[in-house]
């Protein structure tokens, strides 16, 4: 009966009574970092991708899900929420976690592929640069040539912490350093305990240095060099199948945080997604990509 079935059924309900096919649910993690996000530029943070992983380790007779990753970095945050989700969930329905970097997995990317039981690059991806970086601007000088008087009021003297109109204080920048150690502290922490003994001995591992996939695999950064079809097919089976989940779709009607929907929604969203979008394409510029 299930041979009758798989010859006249369409291709996709075949590969459900074939017994030879395995089915591997892809969730591909795009961009950079961080939260929030706009209706026309979704940004990458575990509230806009909890769905598509809640749902492709939910299928059923998957043994593994496959986390195909190409992000630069971005909030350490929300870098940290996705890797444990994606954790917890590969406790919660016993299946294998491999993860692929595509451009790049750098800074929180890395710190998402290191959810994987295995991490799989091609050999010109970008991975590593395991570091907090912080950036700002100081417009003291240009405030001045413009006769403009800058006005703040605050209670708590330290509210004021790094205002880029003030002069930088040395006591401000010493306080932002030692917040970033303890940030990077957690992050080696997070990437020692995922690769174990996996890692090399190299003074250069936790500098914020970035490599190539292939030096990444000498260093132990990476477990091998492919691509996801041919490293699932290589483990699971020529029969094997990728299944994209996809995030749901939509942007007319759907209101946002500000209760807008329609035209309105679409003129806020591209508002912040330009802002967006250049913080993207800075954090991207970092490595040549």
């Amino acid at each position: 009966m299930a041979n009758f079935l798989t010859r006249i059924l369409p291709k996709r309900l075949r590969e459900k009574f074939d017994s030879d096919v395995t089915t591997i649910p892809v969730v591909k993690l795009s961009g950079a970092i961080m939260a929030g996000g706009s209706t026309l530029r979704p940004a990458l943070n575990l509230a806009s991708i909890a769905g598509q992983l809640e749902k492709a380790f939910s299928t059923k007779k998957a043994p593994a899900v496959a986390i195909v990753i190409n992000s630069p970095g971005g909030s350490p945050v929300q870098s940290r929420l996705i890797y444990q989700r994606i954790r917890d969930l590969a406790r919660e329905h016993n299946k294998k976690v491999h993860a692929f970097v595509e451009d790049a997995a750098a800074s929180g990317g890395y710190m998402i592929a290191c959810a994987g039981d295995d991490i799989t690059a091609d050999p010109s991806s970008i991975v590593g640069s395991i570091g907090v970086i912080s950036g700002s601007f100081g417009f003291v000088d240009a405030i001045e040539k413009i006769g403009v008087e800058r006005r703040m009021y605050t209670a708590g003297k330290n509210k004021s912490v790094l205002d880029p109109f003030l002069p930088e204080k040395k006591a401000d920048v010493d306080r932002l350093k030692k917040l970033q150690l303890e940030i990077h502290d957690v992050f080696i922490g997070l990437v020692k305990g995922s690769r174990g003994d996996r890692l090399a001995d190299s003074p250069d591992l936790f500098t914020g240095m970035f490599w190539t996939g292939e030096s990444g695999r000498q260093l132990g950064l990476v477990d091998a060099i492919g691509d996801v079809r041919g490293a699932m097919k290589q483990r699971y089976g020529e029969k094997t199948k990728l299944r994209l989940i996809e995030a749901k779709k939509g942007l007319f009607g759907r209101k946002s945080a500000f209760g807008l929907s329609g035209m309105d929604n679409i003129a806020a969203s591209a508002a912040d997604g330009l802002a967006a979008t250049i913080e993207e394409r800075a954090l991207w510029s970092r490595f040549g990509l």
